[in-house]
């Protein structure tokens, strides 16, 4: 049976969207079944994490994910020595980051090209710049590169000018859709929630800053989750005076997560950009209607089950705020289209997909084009 090296490397339990991704894509590959041995090389912090839903070994990499140059040299070199060493037929590295040069043909999942396409919201340039270089030759050396949406495909091809034949669009996918009521659920009318890091093009302070411009009588609570230590977004909801209405939280368990989408009024995620968006797709498989940035890859997942405003017009975000918790009939309209939107979307397609891809690349191997 063919073995496949996972990349692990960037798993620590921090990062969200794309640890999520990795998660849900292998166990749907070990549901699956295939041809193919797995076994993922983990960070140090990753390795004791819990890694049932991983079909294969998973093994101490020695290499801290939470040590940006450590890490840094684990995904550009070490992985292709690991490939090497326990004489793997593929590599598959899932977090847009892996080898700049490997023997053993790669596959490259990539999620977003935002450090090439508004470098002002990720980082310093002293940050930035090195994952650019990182992310070209991690793309130069693949066989093949997955995309998980339409919109990433465009992005990488015009940053990248990757090949169409080494490029794959593999959709991601949410949370299974589970069975719509036959009556809307009891949800509170004065919640919105919001979901994810603290990353500028997040845009949740002008979501805060939204918030403040709906008149106090009528204005819904909003809580953020997602936060690591000192919150960047307290100041400026101290400076508007919202703290009645404002919760700020760390990562929450799944559990409390799932609480939350169930008691909201709706989910709002302002982003300026992204790659794919399973906050959207999540909330909508629980009937949680959406209020989201009108930007290509939102259009792409959520179609006409979302209210859609522009990111950068405060007063366009605050607009449909006030719509979703004013009319329940909005939100009964936007959940019913939510559940057949996100019924679209599978894990099974997903593993379905990146198996296939594997298997193109085993047997059309492909030389690194790095020098």
């Amino acid at each position: 049976m063919p073995l496949v090296l996972v990349d692990l490397l960037s798993y620590t339990g921090t990062k969200g969207g794309m640890e999520s991704y990795t998660r849900e894509l292998y166990r749907a590959i070990g549901a699956a079944g295939s041809e193919f041995t797995f076994v993922g090389i983990a960070s140090t912090e990753g390795y004791r994490l819990d890694h049932s839903w991983f079909p294969g070994d998973v093994l101490d990499s020695g290499t801290s994910g939470e040590n940006r140059f450590r890490w840094a040299w684990g995904e550009l070199v070490e992985v292709s020595r690991w490939a090497r060493r326990l004489d793997a037929q593929l590599i598959h590295s899932p977090a847009t980051l892996g080898p700049m040069r490997s023997r053993v043909p790669t596959i490259l999942t990539m999620h977003d090209m935002l450090y090439f396409s508004h470098p002002e919201y990720m980082s310093t340039p002293l940050y930035t710049l090195p994952v650019r270089w990182m992310e070209k030759r991690a793309a130069a050396n693949a066989s093949r590169i997955i995309a998980i949406s339409d919109w990433t495909a465009t992005q990488i091809t015009k940053y990248l000018h990757v090949a169409p034949d080494r490029l794959q669009v593999v959709l991601s996918a949410g949370m299974p859709v589970t069975t719509a009521p036959e009556r809307p659920l009891e949800r509170a009318t004065d919640l919105i929630l919001a979901i994810g890091n603290r990353r500028p093009h997040k845009n949740f302070e002008g979501l805060v800053r939204a918030l403040a411009l709906v008149d106090a009588s009528v204005r819904p609570r909003l809580v953020i989750t997602g936060s690591r230590g000192d919150d960047p977004l307290r100041p400026i909801v101290e400076r508007l005076g919202l703290e009645p209405w404002v919760t700020l939280r760390e990562w929450v368990p799944d559990d409390e997560l799932e609480t939350l989408r169930c008691e909201a009024t709706a989910l709002a995620m302002p982003s300026f950009d992204e790659g794919f968006g399973l906050p959207v797709l999540d909330a909508m498989a629980v009937g949680l209607p959406v209020i989201i940035s009108d930007i290509p890859v939102f259009r792409e997942i959520a179609g006409d089950a979302a209210i859609y405003f522009d990111p950068k017009d405060d007063a366009a975000i605050a607009k449909a705020i006030a719509q979703v918790v004013a009319d329940p009939a909005v939100g009964e309209l936007l959940a019913e289209r939510g559940y057949a939107q996100a019924a679209k979307f599978s894990w099974a397609d997903v593993a379905s997909g990146t198996l296939d891809a594997f298997r193109t690349a085993i047997a059309n191997p492909r030389r690194s084009r790095v020098v």
